[in-house]
């Protein structure tokens, strides 16, 4: 049985920086993966956008060999080694572990209308509780990654904010194609009408997902009556779990912050794919 180090609880919730593992650092004995980048400008789901994308293998991957596919909404800012989640050194690492099956990191950005005075399309695309992002995922994004490489072995995603929700709200709508989830800091009280998911689970709607949720104590409106996004993720796990579903729950200190979903991302992507 696994023993886990006393670490103590820190008093102020607020003034909280986590530490990345190894997993999130390059190591000399492990091989970078490759990243390749493309564009969809002629999106039938969302016309007059224009997005990159790039698509991440291990450097053992086969590309005639069928892998899964974990999804990671706002590309770019999840892939930047630099950043708080540094996904593609992540995968490289449990690659070379075989802590995950083989598999295809494909990150997509929000799209954005150029020439707009509003060009940020993120919102619009994931806050929606509607199936029309995933619809996009599956039938406009994934056919043009398979276009070069296999794919089999299913299909997950992530996401933070309103990435977390539209990650969530992907699989729901698709639970035959997009079976795992990651979710941090999911802003389900922007949703349209509200966070649907609590009265969804607690009327009898089940689906076959298995999440993987974040949240951090002092998210937006953390003590608040209303749009307390702390309050919806915590009421949306508690929904999940009364249904049956395999649900991974865990609470951070912090604010509405990627630190914490960034460092969490390994064991994440181990428990989401065990």
């Amino acid at each position: 049985m696994p023993v886990v180090p006393f670490v103590p609880l820190v008093l102020d919730p607020d003034g909280v920086t986590y530490a990345h593992g190894p997993d999130s650092e390059p190591r000399l004995d492990v091989r970078p993966g490759t990243v390749r980048e493309f564009v969809i400008d002629d999106s039938r789901a969302y016309p007059g956008t224009v997005r990159r994308i790039w698509v991440h293998t291990a450097a053992t991957h086969d590309p005639s060999s069928p892998a899964a596919v974990m999804l990671f909404n706002d590309g770019w800012w999840y892939l930047d080694p630099g950043g708080d989640v540094r996904t593609g050194i992540v995968l490289d690492n449990l690659a070379a572990q075989h802590a995950i099956p083989p598999m295809i990191g494909v990150f997509v950005d929000p799209g954005v209308v150029p020439d707009s005075a509003t060009p940020k399309n993120r919102n619009d695309e994931y806050d929606p509780g509607d199936a029309r992002y995933a619809d996009f995922l599956l039938h406009e994004v994934l056919p043009s990654v398979a276009q070069d490489l296999a794919l089999g072995g299913g299909i997950g995603i992530c996401g933070g904010s309103s990435g977390g929700n539209a990650a969530f709200t992907a699989a729901w709508h698709r639970p035959d194609a997009i079976a795992r989830v990651i979710a941090f800091n999911p802003s389900f009280a922007q949703i349209p009408g509200g966070n649907p998911y609590p009265a969804l689970l607690a009327d009898g709607e089940t689906r076959r997902i298995r999440t993987f949720l974040h949240a951090a104590h002092h998210d937006i409106g953390w003590n608040e009556r209303e749009a307390n996004w702390f309050a919806e993720s915590l009421e949306t796990a508690a929904a999940m779990a009364r249904s049956g579903h395999d649900v991974r729950l865990v609470v951070g200190d912090g604010g509405h912050s990627p630190n914490h979903g960034g460092v969490l991302l390994p064991d994440a992507l181990r428990w989401l794919w065990r």
